[in-house]
C-alpha cells in the first residue's frame, strides 16, 4: 500500500522548498498509474484515466469512451484499393474500446455532445495496489530529479559569467571535475593553464562560462584560461572596476605565460593602470599569484591608435610609430638593443600587442638611420570592449 503520510510529507516539502504544487505532482501520479494499469490490464485503444485519493490513499480507474457517429469514424478499416480519405479528411477507425455511438451514449447520458467523453469505472485488480505504490514512489522520485535539475539550472544560471569555487573530485583523461555542492562543475583540459595541477580534495577557482543540462544532470563548464576569467579576478581585488570608475577595453591572453590587458578610466581623477596594480603592487601580485605567476601588463587605452599601440608594445621603449589606417597596419621603430624585447620570446610581446590593439604590427630595428632587420605580425584581434562571452569549445 501507499504510505499516505510518506507522500504527503514530500509533496508538503516539494511545494515549500521546490515551489512545485502538489496538485502538479498528484496530476503526474495519476497519469503513471494510469498508463500502468493500462500496461497490466487495458486493451487497444483503451483511454485510461486515474483518480488517486491523499486522503485514503485509494485509486480509482476509469475508461473514457469518444461520442461519435458514423459520420465522424470510418465503421471498419479500407479494404486494399479502396480509395484513402483525402488528407484533411481522415477519420479514425471505429474501436468499441475508444468509441461510443452517440445514441448508446445518449441512453446513458441525454445531453451527450458529438465529441464528448463518457466515462465508465474500471473494476480493481487484486494486484494493483503493489503497482501503483511503486508507480507513485517512481513518480515522485522522478519529480524531486526534475524539481532538483531546475532549481540548480536558476541558482547557476544566474551566476553564469561569474568566478565560482569548488572542490576537485576527480581527474580523468585531463579533464578535472569539481564539487560544486548541488552540481558538478568541468574544467576540461583546454580550459585549464598549462602546467597547472590540482589533486583531489583541492579547492579551485574557475570562471563559470557555460551551464548545460544533460540527462544526467546540471554541468557547469569551466575555465582558467578565459580570459574573462582573469577580468573578474581583477574586479574582486579592484573596487574601482566594480564600481565602473574603471574599464576594461580590451584583453590578450597567452594563459600560463603572459597576458597584456588595455584599462580606461571614466573619472579624471582615477588613475587606471595605477588602480589594477595597486599599492605596491598588491592587487596586481594578487592576480598573479591565482595564475601561478602569468605576466601581466596593465597598459592604459587611448583614442589614439599610435599613442595605444606604443603603450602595447612595452616594455619595449619605441623611437616612433607610423600608421597606416586603411590597411590597419602600424611599423614601430625601435632601437637595435629595444628589439629583442619588443619582439619578445618567441615573439610573444609583439604577437600579444598585435592581438590587443587588433592592428598588424611590424618591428623595424633602427641603427642610426639605416634599417637592419624587420619583423612582421600580422593577427587580427577583436577590437570590441568586451572579449569574447564564451571560449573556442
Amino acid at each position: 500500500m501507499i504510505d499516505l503520510k510518506v507522500v504527503n510529507s514530500v509533496l508538503a516539502q516539494l511545494e515549500e522548498e521546490r515551489g512545485i504544487p502538489r496538485e502538479k505532482i498528484v496530476e503526474a501520479i495519476e497519469l503513471a498509474l494510469a498508463t500502468a494499469y493500462k500496461k497490466e490490464y487495458g486493451k487497444k485503444g483503451q483511454i485510461v484515466r486515474a483518480k488517486f485519493d491523499l486522503n485514503t490513499g485509494k485509486t480509482e480507474m476509469f475508461q473514457v469512451k469518444i461520442v461519435v457517429d458514423e459520420n465522424s469514424v470510418l465503421m471498419e478499416e479500407p479494404e486494399d484499393g479502396e480509395p484513402l480519405p483525402a488528407e484533411g479528411e481522415e477519420k479514425d477507425v471505429y474501436n468499441p474500446e475508444h468509441h461510443i455511438m452517440i445514441p448508446d451514449a445518449r441512453r446513458i447520458k441525454k445531453d451527450i455532445e458529438l465529441g464528448g467523453e463518457m466515462i465508465f469505472p474500471l473494476e480493481s485488480q487484486e494486484d494493483y495496489s503493489r503497482i501503483a505504490a511503486q508507480t507513485a514512489k517512481q513518480v515522485i522520485m522522478q519529480k524531486i530529479r526534475e524539481a532538483e535539475k531546475v532549481s540548480v539550472m536558476n541558482e547557476y544560471g544566474k551566476r553564469e559569467g561569474e568566478i565560482v569555487t569548488g572542490t576537485v573530485q576527480r581527474v580523468e583523461r585531463g579533464n578535472i571535475f569539481i564539487d560544486m555542492g548541488r552540481a558538478t562543475g568541468i574544467l576540461p583540459y583546454e580550459e585549464q593553464i598549462p602546467g597547472e595541477r590540482f589533486g583531489q580534495g583541492e579547492r579551485v577557482r574557475a570562471y563559470l562560462y557555460r551551464v548545460e543540462e544533460s540527462g544526467k544532470g546540471v554541468f557547469l563548464k569551466l575555465s582558467r584560461s578565459h580570459p574573462k576569467f582573469l577580468e573578474k579576478l581583477f574586479e574582486i581585488e579592484t573596487p574601482e572596476i566594480a564600481n565602473g570608475s574603471v574599464v576594461v577595453k580590451a584583453i590578450a591572453r597567452e594563459a600560463g605565460s603572459r597576458t597584456k590587458i588595455a584599462v580606461a578610466s571614466k573619472d579624471s581623477h582615477i588613475d587606471p593602470v595605477g588602480s589594477m596594480v595597486g599599492q605596491r603592487g598588491v592587487r596586481v601580485s594578487t592576480v598573479i599569484s591565482e595564475l601561478g605567476g602569468e605576466k601581466i601588463d596593465i597598459i592604459e587605452w587611448s583614442e589614439d591608435p599610435k599613442k595605444f599601440i606604443e603603450d602595447a608594445i612595452s616594455p619595449a621603449k619605441t623611437i616612433s610609430v607610423s600608421i597606416n589606417e586603411t590597411e590597419k597596419q602600424a611599423t614601430i621603430m625601435v632601437s637595435e638593443d629595444q628589439q629583442s624585447l619588443a619582439i619578445g620570446k618567441g615573439g610573444q610581446n609583439v604577437r600579444l600587442a598585435a592581438k590587443l590593439t587588433g592592428w598588424k604590427i611590424d618591428i623595424q630595428s633602427a641603427q642610426k638611420e639605416n634599417v637592419v632587420k624587420k619583423e612582421t605580425v600580422e593577427e587580427k584581434a577583436d577590437v570590441s570592449e568586451e572579449t569574447p562571452e564564451t571560449p573556442a569549445e
